[in-house]
């Protein structure tokens, strides 16, 4: 049988069968309710100080309760709520969120699933289209897939099998991967990222056409501002972009590694910051209508998000970490 709440007749009834001594089990007879249910009316609806059980008061406080347990602050309470509001509006993700504001508000808590229900399920905000300020922007939540590239067949490459399985720690500083992000077909240039394992640190840069020595000279001037001992190693897929890779060993000195073809994965660092870019350049744009100063904004914006893998510091904070434990020695 469906609970519902007492009615004020019904509180009448108790106060009047209590005036009459009448015990809770044949009031709760009377009413055709739970014993159980009229003495949890009657212990929290009655007067603490005389313990008089009146109907109207007892009625006024019901109903003021209830109201106040359906009213359910949006996100905990509006502080929370605001800067839930603020972030995703600045693209954080739910879990960055949520890691974030402890540090920012030691006080307050909030977990990420809680935020995804928020924006998917809350009644309130379907129409305020939040899903959109979310890695995807899909309207419904939905599992990851990864997404095939195609293999280009480049001479004298090592392969991704042959690097140090250390690497895969991302305990040392100086491993990165790289790779062009697509646009249309007819672009005729071309949205290349970087980005160092370790720390996420991410470079993006728009190249002008789609030549391999073209990105050979976006990645050797971006990373030889670095020391030698943060460009060790660079992973890359086989697109024809990446056929000038002994340049890069030579003028950067670093290592360069190839995934198998269709492990995309591989490289999952600068896949995911692909991910995050398409927030701002979603699929289907022409990287022509694209500036450099535009890439070097959103590279800026995704340095500068706390990040779960790096204990919610951002990627700049861990990288200036790096820096200037390499400047003390």
């Amino acid at each position: 049988m469906k609970y519902t709440q007492l009615k004020e007749s019904e509180r009448v009834v108790i106060e009047v069968l209590l005036e009459e001594g009448k015990s809770m089990r044949v009031i709760s007879k009377r009413l055709g309710r739970n014993v159980g249910t009229v003495s949890r009316e009657i212990q929290r609806n009655r007067n603490q100080n005389s313990g008089e059980y009146l109907a109207v008061k007892a009625h006024t406080k019901a109903v003021k309760r209830l109201k106040y347990q359906r009213y359910k602050a949006p996100l905990k309470n509006p502080k929370v709520f605001l800067y839930v509001r603020e972030k995703l509006r600045e693209l954080w993700t739910p879990e960055e969120i949520a890691g974030r504001l402890v540090i920012d508000h030691p006080e307050e808590s909030i977990h990420h699933e809680t935020i995804y229900r928020y924006i998917y399920n809350s009644k309130k905000t379907r129409g305020m289209k939040l899903w959109r300020y979310l890695k995807y922007h899909r309207k419904k939540r939905m599992r990851k897939y990864g997404r095939k590239v195609q293999s280009t067949k480049i001479k004298d490459i090592k392969r991704i099998d042959n690097r140090d399985k250390s690497i895969l720690l991302r305990t040392n500083i100086g491993h990165w991967e790289t790779d062009n992000m697509g646009g249309k077909t007819q672009d005729n240039s071309a949205f290349c990222g970087t980005v160092e394992r370790k720390t996420r640190y991410t470079i993006l840069d728009v190249l002008e056409n789609r030549k391999a020595t073209t990105k050979t000279k976006s990645l050797v001037t971006d990373l030889s501002m670095f020391p030698k001992i943060f460009v060790q190693t660079i992973t890359t897929d086989n697109g024809s972009e990446n056929s000038d890779h002994k340049n890069w060993t030579k003028q950067i000195r670093a290592q360069v590694y190839f995934c198998n073809p269709y492990h995309s994965w591989e490289k999952g660092s600068i896949e995911n910051v692909f991910t995050r870019v398409r927030r701002f350049i979603p699929k289907g744009t022409s990287i022509d209508t694209i500036s450099k100063q535009q890439a070097k904004a959103i590279q800026n914006k995704l340095n500068n998000t706390p990040r779960k893998c790096l204990n919610y510091q951002t990627p700049n904070e861990a990288m200036m970490l790096e820096l200037q434990q390499f400047n003390k020695h």
